[in-house]
């Protein structure tokens, strides 16, 4: 799941990137709104954390002209402005949600698996497929009811499939999921955590369409 994080402050972008990479999301940090829109226009993301305050533009310009593009993308506001009628403003902007600073990590984790759960095909916390069973919450994987560790990249790229049975993923954008802006990539990485990941769930749970990319059936 890639975010697009947009806050100014050097060392609460670096800080959130962070802990946000750790808890399995890949995270692409701007610090102005005009850099904001190039990123949206070209390369859009799966969320948006997107802070208010910003140095050149108004976080909710940028919230207003994304939903002229796109309705759906969902964007949580990042604010140091607490009132009620700035929650208000910003939701009614097009924001699905608000989050005050100064906040919990666990908080906003909270409020970006309620987002993901929105995106992807899966109803709740677990997702499962034939004897698969993925949990967003505690990052866990089970097969066959018993668990099995997974590297970060390996899990994510799981995650990412399973959120999307059923439909086609292309290696580019599952790259472009798994790695942040100048991450290394090697040009079989995909391949190497596929190959993997069906040594240690199966080799039919993952299916290659030829040419494309992968994809898992839907149950």
């Amino acid at each position: 799941m890639q975010i697009l994080l947009v806050e100014d402050n050097s060392a609460l972008s670096a800080a959130l990137s962070k802990a946000l990479q750790q808890h399995g999301f890949t995270v692409n940090p701007v610090t102005t709104g005009r850099a904001a829109l190039h990123v949206l226009g070209t390369e859009p993301p799966d969320i948006i954390v997107l802070d208010i305050g910003l140095p050149d533009v108004d976080g909710l310009f940028v919230l207003r002209k994304l939903r002229q593009s796109s309705a759906t993308l969902p964007v949580l506001l990042l604010t140091a402005r607490d009132s009620t009628s700035d929650k208000v403003a910003g939701l009614d902007a097009g924001a699905d949600d608000y989050l005050a600073k100064p906040f919990e990590i666990d908080e906003l984790l909270a409020r970006l698996r309620v987002l993901e759960r929105r995106i992807g095909t899966a109803g709740s916390n677990t997702i499962v497929i034939g004897g698969v069973s993925l949990n967003i919450s505690t990052r866990t994987v089970t097969v066959e009811n018993t668990e099995i560790d997974l590297p970060r990249k390996e899990y994510m790229l799981l995650k990412l499939l399973m959120e999307q049975a059923g439909k086609v993923q292309p290696r580019e954008t599952l790259e472009t999921r798994l790695y942040n802006w100048g991450e290394e990539i090697a040009s079989n990485a995909v391949e190497v955590h596929v190959h993997h990941l069906r040594k240690k769930l199966g080799s039919d749970l993952i299916k290659t369409v030829r040419g494309v990319g992968y994809k898992i059936n839907r149950p």
